[in-house]
């Protein structure tokens, strides 16, 4: 590749980065994944005629959607052989991503658990469509379907998605309200105040990947659930804290054991009360709470 071509194409990548980096992590609910694919991306976008290209970011969203289906299909092996439940990879992001509705509502672990039912291409089609807002020719192109079959696709997802998503939006002030709510009956040990910000049917998921504990199914009932968080305390070797974060675009508890980071909690919350609580204590998937990722769908 001559000095100048590259030069433009790695412009253009790096332009379009944070844009391709969220598309892939959609898809994939994994960092450490939607990194191989940008690289895999950037190795088939080298090799790319860019006088050929007429819209270089629908290219390289293209490339990269095909790189995550891919990947989306070989990480199903994994999973079926995963240790107790698979969450996704938290992110620590900026504020400002929290201000951005509709991207946090696509990031977070609610949604994000909903996408895990779907098949890849059913993902990759209302990713495209429903989070970014591609035309219907443009997400054709980059799963390989002809536009008719998109719109069937599309459809079916949106309506599988809507039967599972929380029925309103709740604010980031709601959301903090309830985990400030939660996080206080835990730290004063109140069976009573935990009882009052979980709803009845509140499920929690906890992710330990076998290599740390936690639940091997989910754990579904407000009194079940308090028991498990108040009967665990009194378990715990050390000093157990936690703070306040955004993670995935919306409110979260970053929890630390005697200063180092030992999980993070996620929240769904509707009418008030907490109805998913998503605990991630995999350390292999707790490696981006250290820096915030930039993000966008633009």
């Amino acid at each position: 590749m001559r000095d100048h071509t590259a030069g433009a194409a790695t412009e253009a990548f790096v332009a379009h980065r944070n844009l391709l980096f969220t598309v892939a992590y959609e898809m994939l609910g994994s960092a450490a994944d939607a990194e191989d694919v940008l690289q895999e991306t950037w190795l088939r976008w080298v090799k790319v005629d860019l006088e050929q290209v007429h819209d270089q970011r629908a290219y390289l969203v293209r490339i990269t959607t095909r790189q995550s289906l891919n990947r989306l299909r070989s990480m199903k092996r994994r999973k079926e052989a995963y240790i107790g439940p698979w969450l996704p990879e938290p992110l620590l992001t900026a504020p400002d991503v929290a201000a951005d509705v509709e991207l946090a509502e696509s990031m977070s672990m609610a949604l994000m658990l909903v996408l895990e039912t779907l098949s890849p291409t059913e993902r990759a089609v209302f990713v495209l469509r429903e989070v970014f807002d591609l035309g219907y020719d443009e997400v054709a192109a980059a799963v390989g379907k002809s536009p008719a079959a998109v719109r069937q696709i599309a459809h079916r997802a949106r309506r599988h998605v809507k039967a599972r998503r929380p029925r309103t939006r709740i604010s980031p002030r709601q959301t903090r309200a309830a985990l400030e709510a939660f996080h206080h009956a835990i730290e004063t040990r109140n069976p009573q105040k935990l009882l009052n910000v979980l709803a009845p049917e509140v499920v929690l998921i906890s992710d330990g990947g076998g290599l740390k504990q936690a639940a091997l199914r989910p754990v579904t009932g407000c009194e079940k659930v308090a028991r498990m968080f108040l009967g665990g305390l009194g378990k715990v070797e050390g000093t157990l804290t936690g703070e306040p974060t955004v993670v995935n675009g919306n409110p979260a508890l970053l929890v630390r054991l005697d200063g180092e980071i030992d999980g993070v909690l996620a929240v769904r919350v509707e009418d008030d009360r907490i109805t998913g609580l998503y605990y991630v204590r995999n350390p292999d998937k707790l490696t981006y709470l250290t820096s915030q990722t930039p993000l966008t769908l633009r």
